[in-house]
């Protein structure tokens, strides 16, 4: 039976922590969506748990922060990485538990640990207060596109029933294996999957074995091979291991019986009370969209980009994909931006992520490598320190995604400085309605070149103090014109230089 048409501004395809996190940043700026996604709710397999700096600004714009923060206290305790032939044998540091979760001089956010499966319930609840549809249990059947919109057909997986939607636009945040990608024929750079594993979550009393909690444990051994534990919560955890298809070996063979035995080998006790509670497969893979749109579907996290987990950055690039592309989809569907805006999330965010694709897949090669290495990537750079240049940037002057050193001044493409206006409230505060004007002097003269330009603009202007702190925002009369997402469009001294850039920034000239 088919059901009546329906209509959405964005359908997003894939209930993720990036399809769940696009929909609240939609939502956030005035934009219906519907999610739909197959399965029937979230799984307890702990995933995704490290949330970066950055990432925890986008959820502090739309005030998710606290509750996030409060779903990650179970894991408050839980720093460092370090590798072992078993949990009950020696651990060598990676990188220790002193490490600081806050930089507080350069973000108003700290690092948090909270499970993917605590994380998702939140997003939901926020998306629904934000006019988000949520469609679980329910698979897409087709997607056809033309010049005015993108129409799907969805089957409820409980019922048989079938429904069509019409939107005008579509994000593919359907995973590593994203049928999407696939029926638009977007190729995928790189080996592809380089290593199944089955994650076993299991309960075990493991206190005499972990005098303190870390991050996660790599583990290596005859018995294990190369394994992963990490928490889940008090005397419950998840350990990865690796199979081999190309040997005979599949998911299967992880009987009950088998998976008590892997745990036992990884914490080096054989008589080790374990009472496995799932297992699951999931593929290890290195891969890259070769490009991000088709027509009026936008890519977006593992449909885009998947890497191995060393640094924790593919959930949450995944994230910041959804909010690059929701402002921007905001700005079009609004009508203060043209459609060419669109283009330059692409630019953009695959950039950011080829750039990363090397660099993840060097660290992997550290931590599981025959010989123990401190690993001395620069994760401040890496996590704050991503540039962009495309035309939603005017004049930048650098050519790649990271410099040699964090950028902490106004720079065209760069995120703009983090600066404390008081104990509370830092300039990314500012962010995320909108765009943001920031002026040593009476802003009127520059809110009046960009109102020239485009009226239906939504922009805030703030006169920024002489203080020290400011000394990031450069001297006076520079001023800076702030993107939605916090990174900066356009900084200058002429009113006139901004009405000359505001065309092509918001694509406005096509």
């Amino acid at each position: 039976m088919i059901n009546a048409k329906e209509t959405t501004e964005v359908l997003i395809v894939g209930g993720g922590l990036t399809g769940l996190a696009t929909a609240v940043f939609l939502g956030e700026l005035g934009v219906r969506s519907l999610l739909v996604d197959r399965h029937a709710g979230a799984s307890i397999q702990g995933r995704a748990r490290g949330i970066n700096q950055r990432t925890m600004e986008l959820y502090r714009a739309v005030g998710l922060e606290d509750d996030i923060r409060a779903a990650g206290r179970p894991f408050a305790d839980d720093w460092g990485v370090a590798r072992c032939e078993t949990l009950a044998g020696e651990w060598h540091w990676l990188f220790a538990d002193d490490a600081p979760k806050a930089w507080p001089e350069l973000s108003p956010s700290e690092f948090c640990q909270a499970d993917q499966s605590a994380i998702e319930p939140i997003l939901i609840a926020a998306g629904r207060a934000r006019g988000t549809t949520y469609r679980f249990g329910t698979e897409l059947v087709s997607l056809t596109q033309d010049d005015e919109r993108a129409t799907a057909v969805l089957r409820d997986l409980a019922t048989g029933t079938t429904s069509t939607v019409e939107a005008r636009y579509v994000v593919a945040a359907d995973g590593q294996r994203s049928p999407i990608r696939e029926r638009l024929g977007i190729q995928r750079i790189g080996p592809g999957v380089v290593q199944h594993c089955a994650s076993i979550v299991f309960r075990a009393d493991l206190a005499a074995y972990v005098p303190r909690r870390a991050l996660f444990w790599i583990i290596a051994n005859d018995a294990v091979g190369a394994g992963l534990v990490t928490t889940a919560e008090p005397d419950r955890w998840s350990l990865n291991v690796a199979y081999d298809p190309a040997a005979g070996q599949s998911l299967e063979d992880f009987t009950t019986q088998r998976a008590i035995a892997a745990v036992r080998s990884a914490v080096g006790v054989p008589d080790l009370t374990v009472e496995i509670e799932d297992v699951a497969g999931w593929q290890q893979t290195i891969g890259l969209a070769d490009r991000y749109r088709d027509g009026r579907v936008f890519l977006a996290g593992d449909a885009a980009h998947t890497w191995p987990p060393a640094g924790a950055m593919g959930a949450n690039t995944g994230v910041q994909d959804g909010h690059n592309l929701a402002w921007k989809l905001a700005g079009v569907l609004r009508g203060w931006a043209g459609t060419g805006l669109l283009d330059s999330y692409e630019v953009e965010r695959r950039t950011v992520a080829a750039e990363l694709s090397d660099l993840i897949v060097n660290r992997q090669l550290k931590r599981v490598g025959a010989t123990i290495e401190d690993d001395t990537t620069d994760d401040q750079l890496w996590t704050l320190g991503q540039r962009y240049r495309s035309d939603a940037v005017a004049s930048a002057d650098h050519t790649t995604v990271f410099g040699n050193t964090l950028e902490r001044s106004v720079r065209a493409g760069c995120r703009a400085p983090h600066v404390w206006i008081d104990d509370r409230i830092s300039t990314h505060d500012l962010f995320g309605r909108g765009y943001v004007l920031l002026a040593p002097t009476d802003p009127q003269p520059w809110l009046d070149a960009i109102h020239w330009v485009q009226p239906k603009l939504p922009v805030e202007a703030y006169r920024i103090g002489a203080e020290p702190a400011w000394s990031s925002y450069g001297p006076a009369p520079r001023v800076s014109l702030i993107r939605p997402d916090g990174y900066v469009a356009w900084t200058g001294t002429d009113p006139d230089n901004l009405a000359d850039a505001v065309p092509s920034l918001l694509a406005l000239d096509e």
